[in-house]
């Protein structure tokens, strides 16, 4: 089973950037489907991206889609999330899941491992 770790969270001012990392460790990333998801106090946890085991499809969620840009680098093991613009609303704790499996999935429940989390706080 592969272990996951988040970083690159932090406070940023809106309109600012920042990049999350997601880094992998026991097992190659290159296995798995990524995706990253986000939980703001007081609410559920919300599906941000996702991108295939080989990186050539990825998905967001329409609250991000045009900010938000997922990658990945298999050879590093690490997955990333590089988030602009961002606002108010955006702040929350941010997870990056991975399943064994070509196709990411929208649903946490089909996520077999998960990161500690990340938090990002956007002032504005």
């Amino acid at each position: 089973q592969v272990q996951l770790m988040e970083s690159g969270g932090g406070l940023v001012q809106a309109g600012g950037s920042l990049r999350l990392s997601c880094a992998a460790s026991g097992s190659t990333i290159s296995a798995y489907a990524v995706g990253w998801f986000r939980q703001a106090p007081g609410k559920e946890r919300e599906f941000v991206a996702g991108i295939t085991r080989s990186g050539g499809t990825s998905s967001y969620a329409d609250s991000v889609k045009g900010r938000f840009t997922i990658s990945r680098d298999n050879a590093k093991n690490t997955v990333y999330l590089l988030m602009n613009k961002l606002k108010p609303e955006d702040t929350a704790d941010y997870h990056c899941a991975a399943r064994l499996a070509f196709v990411f999935s929208t649903d946490p429940g089909n996520f077999g491992s998960w990161g500690q989390g990340t938090q990002v706080t956007v002032s504005s």
